[in-house]
This record gives structure tokens, sequence and C-alpha cells, in this order.
């Protein structure tokens, strides 16, 4: 865990904009976690109907090759395999009339499913 916590850029890790950040620390506090020790773990993994899925996770637990970033006050981890496929994907909150829900911004895939919760590279 001696990885150092740095500012995010569009290069290097995923963009977890203000709004996706609000909702992210709403949650923190309804499920009454410490916000000092709550990580967002970011990731990927197989399946879905395009291939790949989107993993977003609140933990307290991180390996020692996890990648440590923070942005708007939020600890985030992504494992080193996933970094691969979401360098430079944003991560949005989406609250409409039609649903609400956390958005991937993946410029990297070259698909995605309808429901956008998957994608293929």
């Amino acid at each position: 865990m001696s990885t150092p916590t740095t500012e995010a850029t569009q290069d290097q890790a995923v963009i977890i904009t203000e709004t996706a950040a609000r909702e992210i620390k709403n949650i923190i506090e309804t499920q009454e976690l410490d916000l000092d020790k709550v990580r967002l773990r970011v990731g990927v993994k197989g399946g879905g109907c395009s291939g790949f899925s989107y993993l977003l996770d609140l933990t307290e637990s991180q390996k020692d090759s996890d990648e440590l970033f923070e942005q708007h006050g939020i600890k985030i981890i992504i494992d080193p395999k996933s970094l691969l496929y979401l360098s430079g994907v944003t991560v949005d909150f989406k609250d409409e009339l039609m649903g609400r829900g956390f958005v991937f911004n993946n410029p990297n895939a070259t698909s995605s499913c309808g429901c956008g919760s998957s994608f293929a590279v």
C-alpha cells in the first residue's frame, strides 16, 4: 500500500466527475461508512453482452498491487489489469427521467451494449 495518492489525469486513470463524487459520498454517508477508510474500487471483469463489464465497489481493503488515486475527496483504487482497459474512462452519475445511475464514458471501447454496462476493446 505504498502507492502514492495522485490526482488522476486523463492519461493515467479513471476520471470521476463532481456529480459522481457527490453521489458516492452520499452512498458512503447513507451506509455510515468512514470516508477516510473506504475506497472506491473501479475495475472490469469478463462478461456482459459485449465482453467486459464495469465494476464499482466500496471497500476498505486494498491490495499492494492496486493503484491509488484521489479525486474530489474520493480515494479510488484500480487493479493493474483493469487499469489497462480503464485508462481515460470518465465515470459520471445521471439522474434523469428514464433512470438514474453511474455512466461510463470509455474512449478505449470499440463497442458497448445498449444498457451501457459492458464494452469491448
